[in-house]
């Protein structure tokens, strides 16, 4: 491994600078308070999807483990429980044990942004809002090309998570939510479910069946309502069965993850036993748990929704480029 200079990325990386321009000045006019935050901790949320990078302080004697945080959440959520304001981050994340490719890289820029007295839906009207004033600032228009395809920012393509099973894997929503039935239609399919969690089963069929038909049809697709068992820090919906819950795409990518918040501390420190377990059982860093995050419930979060965007990959739409490298003047 070792450190690259791209100046020949210069045109795009411009590019890049406007694009996060464009995005403070749609959220500040909005009145969301951007907030400068670290990116070391002692203690994280758990989150059983995901490899964390350790480090450790050091000061003659004393030593402290610290992580570097793998999403601003742990502290804008502070934010929103002690001060109720709408607020955004706009910084770097990291992320370990993921591959570098096109569309990854352990080290990347995130955006981030909360609203008060909102849900998901009402941050799918704000997402939609923030791309349409970015592509007028860059092209004049309500409208890009990605990949010689033409995408219209006048509205969403949306689909529910069982719609999109039904349409493109042929799996019907009664399979969808029974873990036994859904993985007999997946042995049917030709899938390996032996030794493998529904989960697991599920994320397989996703990503090969379900994410390239996403974002392809003149529209960004907002994909909302998924199984409870990928509720992470999401609100359940009435039926208990489906989180409220969106990714949304374009060009068969996936940008950005939003959820109506759960504010119920109890359930929300038992979902952390599970996932803290789960991450020990998988061999995963066993860092402490953000119990700060836990107390900030308790002390009252109110409804709010947020979202978190991969925005480089954003960016990368935008400048109709294929790789999140070809943003950058530097690499390693």
């Amino acid at each position: 491994m070792k450190i690259q200079t791209h100046i020949d990325h210069l045109d795009s990386y411009r590019l890049y600078l406007k694009i996060i321009a464009a995005t403070r000045e749609y959220l500040n006019g909005k009145k969301y308070l951007e907030i400068d935050l670290p990116v070391l901790s002692p203690a994280l949320i758990p989150e059983s999807y995901l490899e964390v990078y350790e480090t450790e302080f050091r000061y003659f004697d004393t030593k402290k483990k610290l992580y570097l945080t793998p999403s601003p959440e742990l502290f804008l959520k502070r934010i929103l429980a002690y001060g109720e304001l709408d607020c955004y981050s706009l910084g770097k994340a990291f992320r370990n044990s993921e591959p570098e490719s096109k569309l990854h890289s352990g080290e990347f820029t995130m955006l981030e942004f909360y609203k008060m007295h909102s849900s998901y839906m009402d941050i799918a009207d704000e997402l939609l809002g923030l791309m349409s004033h970015i592509a007028s600032k860059l092209y004049g228009t309500n409208h890009i090309t990605f990949q010689g395809k033409n995408i219209s920012f006048a509205e969403w393509e949306r689909m529910t998570v069982a719609e999109a099973f039904s349409r493109f894997a042929d799996i019907d929503e009664t399979d969808l939510f029974d873990g036994s039935r859904f993985m007999e239609q997946a042995t049917k399919k030709g899938y390996i479910t032996t030794g493998f969690t529904y989960e697991d089963v599920f994320s397989q069929i996703y990503s090969q069946e379900i994410e390239p038909n996403l974002g392809v049809r003149g529209y960004p697709t907002l994909l909302y309502d998924y199984p409870k068992e990928f509720a992470a820090l999401a609100a359940l919906n009435p039926d208990r069965k489906t989180a409220q819950r969106f990714e949304f795409y374009i060009g068969g990518v996936e940008l950005g993850d939003c959820y109506s918040e759960l504010t119920d501390p109890k359930e929300q420190e038992q979902r952390f036993q599970g996932e803290a377990r789960k991450r020990r059982e998988t061999g995963k860093s066993d860092h402490p748990i953000d119990k700060g995050f836990l107390e900030a419930l308790k002390y009252g979060l109110k409804e709010c929704a947020g979202i978190a965007i991969g925005f480089e990959r954003l960016a990368m739409i935008f400048a109709d480029i294929s790789s999140i490298d070809a943003l950058k003047l530097i690499s390693i």
